[in-house]
């Protein structure tokens, strides 16, 4: 049996089928995505009140995979996380955690992105706090062979000249871990424009650029990412269907977009799942991408939206070979590097469903 001979049946798959296949994350919060009990041990360690000494008591604070009013009551979740996040250690732990969970369910490669300047309440540098970091995935790699790199993140509401340092700071640590720099936080009345100094820099270093858009605000948005701030990715870009002639010139200029099911649905971007974009995306042949968003916010993982996906848009083969194969092209990955990873993924997801398929007919 040869894959192209299964590509257009539906089969049925389960959580373990999308447990084993290798995937890739590009777009996860480290502050979005410790575990509850490192929350509470690091609470502890720390003598920080949380309001509550319990994972119940933190679920109800949290509100892991909660319906919210709009993003930004979604984000009120990571000031329980911030709290416990101000140290070098703690920086390490989470890094190392979350690496190693992704591990868990073959997560080949991963792209965390945070924004450093958030963890300064304890007067860390930013350099230590990057440092921290990058050593916790850095020891996840040897310790669970998972590939991941950092992406630095400027804050929409914070001032333009917090992203130009941040900027400068993606810069230096170039090749020594960070590959990318983003633009996050509330869209409305933030335009990305404003941060224009930062981008300019950041693309005068040749560093890679994704930025939230078109997530909690219209197209303009993600014209600003693209044509003001040169973004290679947008993060989300749910509200790119409302300009059909933009939405022509991402997928003809291959621009990957960074969608996260469960989290647009939690912060209100859509009403349901019957009202996300991502299968008429896929269908027009844009590159795009399955992201957890934030493991522990939106209480989900990468075989949970897979999972989610094929069971709500009716999967075929051929749809999950071409979303694996989306995330390993848009990596940040040199391009080197990043053909062999292409080839990996591809040879190992279409061996999966073939013996899938072979099951099914035995």
């Amino acid at each position: 049996m040869e894959f192209h001979d299964i590509q257009h049946q539906s089969i049925p798959l389960d959580e373990e089928f999308f447990f084993k296949l290798p995937k890739t994350d590009l777009h996860v919060h480290l502050d979005g995505s410790l575990r509850l009990k490192t929350i509470l041990a690091l609470a502890e360690q720390q003598k920080v009140d949380l309001g509550t000494d319990t994972e119940d008591g933190l679920i109800e604070l949290i509100g892991p995979g909660k319906h919210h009013a709009s993003l930004h009551d979604y984000l009120q979740g990571f000031e329980i996380t911030l709290k416990v996040m101000q140290t070098e250690e703690a920086l390490y732990r989470t890094a190392f955690e979350l690496a190693e969970d992704a591990a868990k369910e073959n997560i080949r490669y991963m792209e965390v992105r945070y924004s450093p300047i958030l963890h300064t309440r304890e007067k860390l540098s930013l350099a230590a706090i990057l440092e921290a970091v990058l050593a916790g995935l850095r020891d996840a790699e040897k310790a669970f062979g998972i590939r991941s790199g950092v992406i630095v993140c400027g804050i929409r509401n914070i001032s333009p000249a917090v992203s130009l340092r941040l900027a400068e700071l993606a810069a230096a640590f170039k090749n020594r871990g960070v590959v990318g720099f983003d633009l996050a936080g509330a869209e409305y009345n933030n335009p990305a424009k404003d941060h224009l100094d930062a981008f300019t820099l950041i693309l005068s270093n040749n560093v890679n650029v994704t930025i939230h858009a078109g997530e909690a605000y219209g197209p303009d948005s993600i014209h600003q990412a693209v044509h003001y701030c040169g973004a290679h990715r947008i993060g989300h870009g749910t509200r790119l269907r409302e300009n059909g002639d933009l939405l022509n010139y991402i997928n003809d200029h291959r621009i990957p977009l960074e969608v996260c099911l469960s989290s647009n649905v939690q912060t209100s971007t859509v009403a349901d799942l019957d009202n996300h974009p991502f299968k008429f995306y896929l269908d027009l042949g844009l590159r795009v991408t399955l992201n957890t968003d934030n493991r522990l916010i939106t209480n989900t993982t990468m075989t949970k939206e897979y999972m989610l996906a094929h069971q709500h848009f009716d999967f075929l083969p051929c749809d999950i070979i071409d979303i694996a194969i989306h995330g390993a092209k848009s990596t940040f990955m040199p391009y080197d590097l990043k053909k062999q990873f292409i080839r990996e993924i591809k040879s190992e997801v279409k061996q999966m469903l073939l013996d899938q398929a072979q099951k099914r007919q035995v």
